[in-house]
């Protein structure tokens, strides 16, 4: 991402002032989706935002001292001014991403020799179990893994609406942040979780149980 950023520098040599901010843009884009991989449309834009504001903060601002067409006194009143506005905007969305990703856990999926990977997310609510060998069930949102009617694992499943049975299958490997965890069951959920950008719910035994 570091090398990304530095073949900017030879934005200099456009002098187009749209050509050369689309491009500082798709340049920030490509840094984050370097740096943190894809999770998600809305979270990359958001890093991107927050790689914007810390550019201002610790670039942008000395750049204030170099307009000719300003004077020092001016220069002062917009770092004043601006600084404090753009250090509140950060520091809020970063209290916010702090919450959300805080329980955010990257997982590997190993089923029939392929890999699948997760943005899961740990729930201490989820408490569900397997009736029959008592086993910690994680739910997952895709529609990548097939499984046949012969390997479901059915596990009934109570909301505060309704009951109903959840179809479940066992991975061979299940590696949340470079740990493997045994004997997990996963769940097949049918609709999208209202979390952004994971696919996954953990259940509350699964870190550091």
């Amino acid at each position: 991402a570091a090398f990304i950023g530095a073949l900017s520098t030879f934005l200099f040599f456009i002098k187009n002032i749209i050509i050369l901010s689309i491009l500082k843009v798709l340049i920030c884009i490509l840094m984050q989706f370097v740096m943190n991989r894809y999770k998600g449309i809305k979270t990359l834009l958001e890093n991107s935002l927050y790689f914007y504001l810390l550019s201002i903060i610790l670039a942008g601002t000395l750049y204030l001292f170099k307009l000719d067409n300003l004077s020092v006194i001016d220069n002062y009143l917009i770092l004043l001014i601006g600084t404090p506005i753009i250090l509140y905007i950060y520091k809020r969305q970063m209290s916010k991403i702090e919450i959300h990703y805080k329980d955010v856990y990257n997982v590997t999926v190993i089923y029939k020799g392929k890999k699948y990977y997760f943005n899961a997310y740990l729930d201490t609510g989820n408490k569900l179990y397997d009736q029959y060998k008592k086993r910690p069930v994680c739910l997952i949102y895709t529609n990548k893994i097939k499984i046949n009617y012969d390997e479901c694992i059915f596990v009934p499943i109570e909301t505060a609406n309704n009951s109903s049975v959840i179809k479940c299958f066992k991975a061979d490997q299940v590696i949340i942040d470079g740990k493997k965890k045994k004997n997990l069951l996963l769940g097949l959920s049918s609709k999208p979780f209202k979390i952004q950008d994971v696919n996954m719910i953990l259940h509350k035994d699964t870190i550091g149980g």
